[in-house]
This record gives structure tokens, C-alpha cells and sequence, in this order.
């Protein structure tokens, strides 16, 4: 399967449909008068429904296990068709398209089933995803803001030249997936008035979003959270928990990271881990939803 266990756990919904075809209209009539021999086909139908939904992971190979936290079956009769509707939603890290389309496609072959002694001609159409909801389709959202960012790299052996920064790179790599393709990159050694200062800087180009990599434990060059936190003024504490409860999900010594974030006057400050690991797992847990704030932003009064 599939590796999910960068991802985070996000609201995720799906909507699928099947259609049921019928050939005659006395079909339509029985089943809407309840009167197919084997039984009711929307009960028959909506209990098949739930247990594929539950079991799509037994039967489709690579579907992860999920909790399915919600799932509701309805149908609509227009003309000769029963159209069968399936909504699933989850909390999870992975999406449940695939199981409301299993739900559709078993629902519909109950009725196809119940149906076939009363009309030979029956048959199942377009089963089909309707609408998603969470994961990668709410994450472009973004792209087209046109929001300025630059990546700042905290390291004295990266600004000496003595080793290859990976964290910065790899920020800038991410932040480029989300669509954020306006990003400055600098390195600047672990000193807490050049740290202030780049800042300051960033800050009167307006840019929207800077992010620190590096300085953020526990050694004595590690300063940048005492030199950014200064000039925070609305500080914005669940980023960092956020950041720090997933790192705890994958390593124990994450709760040592020091980081902080906020907004220093209009400009989004986040300070992150200056290894590459812990750079990605951050970003990982806070993009693309952290962006939200610029909407937030957008609409306070002025």
C-alpha cells in the first residue's frame, strides 16, 4: 500500500452514484409501491451499501483500513432509473472516494439482483465519484494569491560553506508543490542580530510568509526563536503545537523543538528544525492549512 504516514489527519468526505436502469415502468411502480418479490430493494440495498463501505479495504488491495465516522445512502427515482447516492465521511489521513464508489456499485447490484426476475432487462450505469472533499483537492486553493515568501536557512556551518544546506531546499521544494512559487532563499549564520535584522527586512518588503530552519533547540548558538519572537506581535501558539504534536507522533525529542510562529505586523513567521527530517515533518503538518490566515487576514475589519 501506499505510504500515508506523513500525512495528517483531516476531514475527508465523498459523495459517489450509481444508476439503476430499468426497461419497464410496472418496475418502477413495484418498487415504489414496495412490491418486488425478494423485498424492499432500498432497506436490501442501503444495508448492502454500509457493509462495503466498512469492508472496501478487505476487497480493494490497496485501500487502507479507515474509520468510516458517517455514511448515508439515499435514492432518487427519475423516469426508468433509480439513482443511488452514497456519501462517506472520515477523520483520517487518506480519502474515502473509493469507498462510497464500492458502496454505490454493491447497492447497485443488490437491486440489479432483486430486480432481474421481474425485468430481464436491467442494468447498471455510470457509477461514478460525484464530489471530494479534503486531502489534495482543498490544497492548490493558495496558488493563485500571489503570496511572497522567502525561506531563511539559520546555520553557521551552511553560511562558511563547510556543508550543504537540505532543510531550506526542502522547504522551498514544498512550499513550490503548494503553488507558492514567489520564495526568496537566503543563508545567514546563528547570530540574533542578523536573524532580527533579515527579518526586519523581509518584513518591509512585505512579504506574506518567512520561514526560519534552524536555531530552534537547545544548544547555545540556538537563537533564532529568542531574535524572531521579539518582533511577533500576534502570535499564533497553535501552529507550533500542531507542528510539535505531530513530530511526537514520529519521534520522542520533538517536544524539545522551541519553535514559534505568528505575525509580525502583516508578515507570517514560522520557525522550524534545521534538519531536513524535521523540516519536512513540519511542513508536512502545517501546510496547506496554515495558509488559511491569509483569508482570515483578508476579511478583518480594518
Amino acid at each position: 500500500m501506499v505510504d500515508i504516514t506523513h500525512k495528517s489527519y483531516t476531514l475527508r468526505k465523498a459523495i459517489a452514484t450509481a444508476t439503476v436502469l430499468t426497461s419497464q415502468q410496472a418496475t418502477i411502480d413495484a418498487i415504489e409501491q414496495r412490491k418486488v418479490p425478494k423485498g424492499d430493494i432500498f432497506e436490501f440495498s442501503r444495508a448492502a451499501a454500509l457493509f462495503a463501505i466498512k469492508k472496501t479495504s478487505d476487497v480493494i488491495p490497496d485501500c487502507h483500513p479507515l474509520p468510516v465516522e458517517y455514511a448515508a445512502i439515499t435514492y432518487k427515482v427519475e423516469g426508468l432509473s433509480v439513482i443511488i447516492s452514497v456519501e462517506v465521511h472520515t477523520i483520517y489521513k487518506t480519502g474515502v472516494e473509493v469507498e462510497a464508489m464500492h458502496g454505490a456499485s454493491v447497492a447497485a447490484l443488490v437491486m440489479y439482483d432483486m430486480l432481474k426476475p421481474i425485468d430481464k432487462h436491467v442494468e447498471i450505469q455510470n457509477i461514478r465519484l460525484q464530489e471530494k472533499h479534503g486531502g489534495k483537492s482543498d490544497s492548490k486553493k493558495y496558488a493563485d494569491k500571489g503570496l511572497k515568501c522567502a525561506v531563511v536557512v539559520c546555520s553557521d556551518t551552511a553560511y562558511r560553506s563547510e556543508k550543504e544546506d537540505t532543510s531550506g531546499k526542502a522547504i522551498v521544494s514544498i512550499l513550490e508543490k503548494q503553488g507558492l512559487t514567489d520564495v526568496e532563499y537566503t543563508i545567514i549564520p546563528d547570530d540574533f542580530d542578523t536573524i532580527q535584522t533579515t527579518l526586519k527586512n523581509y518584513m518591509t518588503q512585505s512579504k506574506d510568509l518567512v520561514i526560519f530552519t534552524g536555531g530552534t533547540g537547545l544548544s547555545a548558538r540556538d537563537v533564532t526563536p529568542q531574535a524572531v519572537e521579539p518582533l511577533i506581535d500576534t502570535h499564533i501558539p497553535g501552529i507550533m503545537e500542531t507542528a510539535r504534536a505531530y513530530g511526537q507522533q514520529r519521534i520522542k525529542t520533538a517536544m524539545l523543538s522551541r519553535g514559534v510562529a505568528g505575525f509580525a505586523a502583516d508578515t507570517l513567521v514560522i520557525t522550524l528544525p534545521g534538519s531536513k527530517k524535521g523540516a519536512q515533518e513540519t511542513m508536512e503538518a502545517l501546510f496547506p492549512q496554515v495558509l488559511h490566515v491569509f483569508d482570515v487576514r483578508e476579511n478583518r475589519p480594518h
